[in-house]
C-alpha cells in the first residue's frame, strides 16, 4: 500500500459517509464432512452460533476501519431477534428499526471439510425494506451505499430500489450475490441504470453477463452500469475494470482455509471503507485481498480486532 492503513483509520477529515442497508440475521455454522444425500445419516462435527447477514457483515467490516457508517438493519421479533438485537448493540451498532409483527430469520451454514459453505436461509424480518424507515436520515448526506441482491430479490425490494432512484448523486455498491441472476429483468435494469459499482464473484460474473471468461464478463457488464465492476477469484486475487477503462488483476494472499463464510462480504466492506478513507481503487481492492485471506482462515464471518490487525500487519494499542 501507498500509505499507511493506522493513518487511514485515524484520519477523520473528508471522509466519505457510508450507508449500509440490509440484514442482520444469527448464523449458525454446521461443521460437516460433506453435504449429506437423500436418505443420509451424518454426524455433524461442531455447531455455533454467530451474527451474520451479507449486509451486518459488511458494516462490521467498515466499523473495524472507524470509516464513518450507518447501518439500517431491521430487526424482528423472536429468539433470532433478541440474539440479534443484543449482539449488534454489544458492537457498538445502534438498532435504528423493529419490526414488532415478523420474526426475525436465520441462515444454515453447512461448512464441508475443505471450508467451502452452502447456505439455506430463513428469511424474516431482516430483508424487509419501508421508505419511512429512513425519513430520520433525509437531511443526512451519504456519499457511497451498500445493498445485497437478497433484499432487491424481496417484495419490498421495489421500495428499496426507489428510495436509492430518489438519491442518484450517492456512489451505489451493489452486490447481487449468488442469486443475483433469480431476480427480476426489471429490478435488474433499474438497478444497473443507477450506475453502480458492481462486486461478484467468478460465477456470478458468468451467470449475470453470460460470457466465459473474467475479461469479457467484466467489460459486458460495465457496458451495461456504466461503471466499475469488481470480480473476486478466490486465491487468484481480484480481477478490477475500472470505468476509465483500466484493468488489472490483483494477486491475493494465500490462506489456510476454514471456511469461507462472509469473505466476498468481508472484501467489499474493505473495498469501501478504504475508499472512503482515501486509497484509490487499486489500493484499497489489495487491502481487501488481505482482509478477505483473514477471514476465510477464521470460522464465520468476522474478525476480531486482533485479527483485524494483525491481518493489516499491527498491534492493537
Amino acid at each position: 500500500m501507498n500509505r499507511n492503513t493506522d493513518d487511514l483509520r485515524e484520519n477523520r477529515l473528508n471522509r466519505k459517509k457510508i450507508l449500509v442497508i440490509g440484514s442482520t440475521c444469527v448464523d449458525i455454522i454446521i461443521q460437516i464432512d460433506h453435504l449429506p444425500r437423500t436418505e443420509e445419516d451424518i454426524h455433524p462435527t461442531g455447531q455455533s452460533l454467530s451474527l451474520g447477514g451479507c449486509a451486518y457483515n459488511v458494516a462490521n467490516m467498515i466499523r473495524l476501519f472507524n470509516a464513518p457508517l450507518t447501518f439500517i438493519s431491521p430487526v424482528g421479533t423472536g429468539f433470532y431477534g433478541e440474539y440479534v438485537e443484543k449482539e449488534l448493540k454489544k458492537r457498538g451498532f445502534e438498532v435504528f428499526v423493529h419490526v414488532p409483527d415478523r420474526e426475525n430469520g436465520c441462515c444454515y451454514c453447512l461448512v464441508e471439510k475443505g471450508g467451502e459453505r452452502t447456505f439455506m436461509s430463513c428469511h424474516g424480518a431482516e430483508y424487509t425494506f419501508d421508505k419511512k424507515w429512513m425519513e430520520p436520515f433525509e437531511n443526512t448526506d451519504f456519499d457511497m451505499v451498500y445493498v445485497c441482491g437478497l433484499e432487491i430479490e424481496e417484495p419490498t425490494g421495489l421500495s428499496l430500489i426507489e428510495y436509492l432512484e430518489q438519491h442518484p448523486k450517492r456512489e451505489l455498491f451493489y452486490a447481487p450475490g449468488p442469486r443475483g441472476i433469480q431476480i427480476s429483468r426489471e429490478k435488474t435494469e433499474r438497478i444497473f441504470a443507477l450506475h453502480p459499482i458492481l462486486h461478484i464473484n467468478e460465477s456470478e460474473a458468468f451467470a449475470l453477463s453470460g460470457c466465459s471468461s473474467v475479461t469479457d464478463a467484466a467489460r459486458a457488464l460495465s457496458e451495461r452500469t456504466k461503471n466499475t465492476v469488481v470480480i473476486t477469484l478466490g486465491e487468484q486475487g481480484t480481477y478490477c475494470l475500472e470505468r476509465n477503462g483500466l484493468s488489472y488483476l490483483e494477486p491475493s494472499k494465500p490462506a489456510r482455509v476454514a471456511d469461507t463464510i462472509g469473505a466476498g462480504d468481508s472484501h467489499i466492506g474493505t473495498l469501501m471503507a478504504c475508499l472512503s478513507l482515501g486509497q484509490d481503487m487499486g489500493e484499497a481492492i489489495r487491502t481487501a485481498n488481505r482482509i478477505a485471506a483473514a477471514v476465510v482462515e477464521v470460522q464465520g464471518a468476522s474478525l476480531s480486532e486482533e485479527e483485524f490487525l494483525a491481518a493489516l500487519g499491527q498491534q492493537k494499542r
